[in-house]
């Protein structure tokens, strides 16, 4: 079987080669970025019981460009199968919240912490001044630190569900250990660049299975919103922003 390409971007293509697929970076992508996506996926895959493709192999070839060898899992990711089933929405939801709290009952000691991330993060802001960016960081350091394992980018389109319903969670590049209502924090960010209504379901759904209080939830978004603008990615400034603007950060 010739190879498939399955999807692309500026950086990276995505192929398929029988029941392998192989993630390739173009040339001159760091290769401390390459390596560190492959062990933070093995830390991951290591710790069992979270569904995430293995991790078999990284190389490169004679033009110096890297790659990561995975096992290719068949499937329709959940933000596909949201939209084509808009009328089990609540049910989509309920599993995605379901498998982010199975994420969040692992402890996994080898990956960077999540505070000390975001510190690095917000540390490196060119679009607050010093003051903000302290208060930013007092506030931070008060937050309470916890050693739960954190997707860091847990989204409809990281999750692939396969034909007999076994979720497969990708892209664990940005995994921590930290607070879970942090990560909880991004993937309600995310879910308000599309639709601010289930946004809300999902923070809602949440808090009712862990009995969490929405506020501490919410005491996380400026923080968050403040480390995503770093990765000045356009299509998130706007909201990322009016994060800010509510705590006083314009």
């Amino acid at each position: 079987m010739a190879k498939e390409l399955v999807s692309s971007n500026a950086t990276k293509r995505v192929y398929r080669d029988g029941d392998k697929a192989i993630k390739e970076f173009c040339k001159g992508f760091p290769k401390a970025e390459v390596l560190n996506e492959a062990l933070i996926s093995a830390r991951v895959e290591e710790i069992g019981g979270i569904n995430l493709p293995a991790t078999l192999a990284v190389s490169v070839d004679e033009n110096g460009c890297w790659s990561i060898t995975r096992d290719f899992v068949e499937g329709k990711t959940l933000q596909q199968l949201m939209e084509e089933n808009p009328d089990k929405m609540d049910e989509y939801l309920n599993q995605m919240v379901d498998l982010q709290l199975l994420i969040h009952s692992k402890t996994c000691p080898l990956l960077n912490k999540l505070k000390d991330k975001m510190t690095r993060q917000i540390s490196e802001m060119d679009e607050l001044n010093a003051v903000n960016r302290y208060d930013l960081l007092t506030r931070l350091d008060s937050m309470p630190k916890h050693t739960k394992l954190c997707h860091g980018d847990f989204q409809p389109n990281n999750i692939l569900v396969k034909e007999d319903g076994t979720m497969y969670v990708l892209d664990w590049v940005h995994a921590t250990q930290g607070n879970a209502s942090a990560d909880v924090a991004r993937t309600y960010l995310l879910f308000c660049l599309k639709d601010q209504g289930i946004a809300d379901k999902y923070m809602d759904l949440f808090c009712e299975k862990t009995g969490t209080d929405r506020r501490y939830v919410q005491q996380w978004l400026p923080l968050v919103a403040a480390a995503q603008l770093t990765k000045k990615r356009p299509e998130e400034s706007e909201l990322l922003h009016r994060w800010l603007n509510v705590c006083d950060y314009s």
